[in-house]
């Protein structure tokens, strides 16, 4: 750390004793200046004289009232500009009582704004130059006079740009602040929206899993006495159910994992290519399923293909478990202008056709949130006569926030 660096910070540290040094320091520079006689007679010369008694009382004055400049600096300054204009009325020959008004002149200008700077600057020239001039023992248009005039406004412009340059630098500072806490917050956010979007994925696939091994799990409670091989069947699917309930989650759960980890996920994410698959496991679980689609030769965006896989994901699920044991499920996917068309339907008379989140589920919620991020729309509802309709048009192409959908 430099002198100048450690000096900054004992001054900002103890300001009471550095301003108590700073009217030492002016004290000594007028009781030097008062032995100094600057002009001898009609030639430039230099002389020592004895200052006046008053003109030291003065001196300590306008020297101890700085000591507060700090804390009262319009008072400090009315003290010391009182002192001058005593001395500039009295001292024959005059001494530099004027130098602790420009000092405190200058703390004025360095702690206000420019508008008071430029009044109470212009009010301190005119009443000790104009004092000066008319009541002092010099010619009005002696070289004092025009030094304290010239003092007084150096006083006042560098307190001014001292103070422009604070403004300037805590200006700086701030939109610095600024910026880096509008990048925390950035950085937050997009960690939120990484957690939801896994979230969703882990509700998904839990609870498309899950209920296939309910289901099965139940058929082979019901058939193992009866029909022992129908219940190794259930059994079986059970196994493959869980088994890909657990790469799945394997799956999603590592993409939490550092970049550095060995075994991060390398499989891609599920889309609409595996629909077969996907519907293969339903019927294997006793749900009757149909499927039509007509989107061949259309490649999707990865977010496009996964949500489309996940919205159907989610409807079969949902009539699986709500829909009842005799429910039908249709599936089509089909290519519309720019749009993508996901449509589920079924047949069901179960109870709780209504399937809204309210009862603390989370699939159409989950539904209408990706479709909302991919800028598409979905409709959910029961159906005239019974069953239930899931409904999403999502775009093949990622749209500009200015326009308007299909």
């Amino acid at each position: 750390m430099s002198t100048l660096q450690r000096v900054k910070r004992q001054a900002k540290a103890h300001p009471l004793a550095m301003d108590a040094v700073l009217a030492a320091a002016v004290l000594a520079c007028m009781v030097a200046g008062s032995f100094v006689e600057p002009r001898h007679r009609d030639s430039v010369s230099w002389a020592l004289r004895t200052p006046d008694p008053l003109s030291l009382v003065l001196m300590a004055l306008g020297a101890a009232a700085l000591v507060f400049r700090r804390r009262a600096p319009m008072t400090v300054l009315c003290l010391t500009g009182t002192v001058s204009v005593v001395e500039s009325v009295t001292g024959d020959p005059r001494a530099p009582v004027a130098m602790s008004a420009v000092i405190a002149l200058y703390t004025v200008a360095s702690t206000t704004d420019r508008p008071t700077t430029w009044r109470v600057g212009l009010l301190t020239m005119t009443v000790l130059t104009g004092s000066a001039m008319a009541a002092g023992s010099l010619p009005w248009y002696a070289q004092e006079n025009l030094a304290i005039f010239a003092w007084t406004g150096i006083g006042a412009t560098a307190g001014d740009a001292v103070r422009s340059r604070r403004a300037f630098v805590q200006a700086i500072r701030e939109r610095a602040e600024r910026a880096e806490r509008t990048r925390e917050e950035e950085a937050r956010r997009r960690v939120a929206e990484e957690r939801l979007r896994i979230a969703r994925d882990l509700h998904d696939v839990v609870a498309h899993h899950i209920a296939l091994v309910n289901v099965q799990a139940g058929v082979a409670a019901h058939v193992m006495d009866k029909r022992p091989d129908q219940a190794k069947e259930a059994l079986a699917h059970v196994r493959e159910a869980s088994r890909s309930a657990l790469n799945e989650l394997r799956a999603t759960v590592g993409l939490l994992r550092q970049s550095g980890d060995p075994e991060a996920p390398t499989e891609p994410a599920p889309g609409l290519d595996r629909l077969d698959e996907l519907t293969g496991t339903f019927r294997h679980a006793g749900l009757h399923i149909e499927v039509a689609r007509a989107d061949q030769g259309t490649t999707l965006p990865a977010a496009v293909d996964l949500a489309a896989y996940r919205i159907i994901q989610e409807a079969l699920t949902n009539v699986q478990k709500h829909a009842g044991p005799q429910a039908k499920a249709e599936v089509s996917v089909v290519r519309v202008g720019p749009n993508i068309e996901i449509t589920v339907l079924d047949d069901g008379t179960g109870e709780n056709e209504t399937r809204d989140d309210n009862g603390g589920g989370h699939g159409l919620l989950g539904m209408r949130e990706r479709v909302t991020a991919l800028r598409g729309t979905l409709t959910t509802g029961p159906r005239y006569g019974g069953g239930f309709r899931v409904h999403a048009i999502l775009p093949v192409k990622n749209r500009t926030p200015g326009e308007d959908p299909a």
